[in-house]
């Protein structure tokens, strides 16, 4: 087992386990290497998880656990032989997507009704609101005394230890202002939320500071299926080099939610220093079975810092606004009020994860056929599809 190329680790590590018999991998994993993991089916006590070697999600069928060198030696040989034990891979630290500041120039469209990035996807003139549909949002956690969600119903959970969900960073609160905030602002200004109407599951993943590790995405990801939600959107993540494999135990993760009626979608990352340098999809977009997002200016042109599909690990698989993007803001962090302007494909994946819900209240689909929506009613662009895959997302 080899540490995933230039990447970032925690010192633990992933398990995948059988699908079939998470217990009997769980049993497994305590014969070969002795380590006992505390599993979420069985409501364990904080206490209890805090005595364990590790913890494994029951709806995913992943274990995390602290491990010494010889006890991942172990691991890994029994993942190398039939068994119920499938893969290893060392834990990644994630972080929230960041693109370089924002320019000074506005949007050359009028958005003193709806932003820019409403219109282009056409959230503005659909008849769909999201109403009904369950959106996750895996971030840095939502500001929950936001003005414009006011009497709004948000479903909240902290999976960062030590911190409320209450996002002192802003980049969580954005996203989710973008994906499923109001069409009218309390507060003044344009409506900015493409499923206005969706049901707003709000997952703190990443700390205050922005950063946090698979661990917790992993934890986001089985409480949104647990609570049914149709679409889960992470604008978050760790850069990889050209010709990284894309982890396994998240490819399986997402094929296992996709079952279960979630989709994944995820930011490509940001990366890139366009003309000169397109830097690959990051992790977890990079997998197969997570819908990767791009990012698109005004104009319809690719973001200078858009990641791009530039091997055969990782592809683009749609792209969103991503530049200028107006949305809700943690008002105590910014100093200038409870909205701001920011950019990157982590403000791209939240437009794309709301059109999802829209789709998914529209025509009921989900898992497969709702990522087969987004890709065939996507706008077609006069740019190459290694940059922005189906092309530019589209309301129905």
């Amino acid at each position: 087992m080899s540490q995933p190329a230039g990447a970032e680790t925690t010192g633990r590590y992933l398990v995948l386990l059988d699908d079939k018999s998470v217990a009997a991998g769980a049993r497994e994993m305590n014969r070969v290497a002795g380590i006992r993991a505390a599993s979420t089916a069985d409501s364990a006590t904080r206490a209890e998880f805090a005595a364990a070697d590790g913890v494994i999600f029951q709806e995913l069928g992943v274990a995390v656990v602290n491990a010494t060198p010889d006890q991942v030696t172990q691991l890994t040989r029994a993942a190398e032989a039939p068994g119920p034990i499938a893969v290893v891979e060392p834990e990644r630290v994630v972080h929230a997507y960041t693109a370089p500041p924002d320019t000074d120039e506005a949007a050359a469209v009028d958005e003193s009704v709806f932003t820019w990035g409403l219109q282009a996807v056409g959230a503005n003139i659909s008849s769909a609101t999201g109403k009904g549909v369950r959106l996750a949002v895996l971030d840095t956690g939502f500001t929950v005394a936001h003005p414009d969600f006011a009497g709004r119903s948000v479903m909240t959970q902290s999976f960062i230890a030590g911190e409320t969900v209450d996002d002192a960073h802003g980049h969580g609160t954005h996203c989710i202002g973008s994906a499923a905030g109001p069409r009218k602002a309390a507060s003044g200004g344009p409506g900015y939320g493409v499923a206005h109407e969706a049901e707003i599951y709000a997952g703190k993943v990443l700390s205050n500071r922005g950063s946090g590790s698979d661990s917790g995405i992993l934890a986001g990801i089985e409480w949104a299926i647990a609570n049914g939600c149709a679409v889960v959107s992470m604008s978050l993540g760790a850069s990889v080099r050209p010709g990284t494999p894309h982890s396994q135990i998240f490819e399986q993760a997402a094929t296992r939610a996709m079952a279960k009626g979630t989709l994944i979608i995820a930011a490509a990352g940001n990366e890139s220093t366009r003309p000169g340098k397109v830097a690959p999809v990051g992790h977890p977009a990079n997998c197969p079975s997570i819908l990767s997002v791009g990012a698109v200016d005004v104009n319809r042109a690719i973001a200078f810092f858009s990641c791009g599909t530039v091997d055969t690990v990782g592809q683009v698989d749609i792209v969103g606004p991503g530049v200028d993007v107006y949305s809700s803001w943690n008002s105590e962090n910014s100093g200038i009020g409870p909205h701001k302007r920011i950019q990157g494909t982590s403000m791209a994946t939240p437009h794309v994860a709301g059109v999802a819900a829209l789709i998914a209240e529209k025509h009921g689909a989900r898992g497969w056929e709702l990522w087969a929506r987004l890709s065939q009613t996507a706008r077609r662009l006069a740019l190459p599809a290694t940059d922005v895959g189906a092309g530019l997302v589209q309301a129905p």
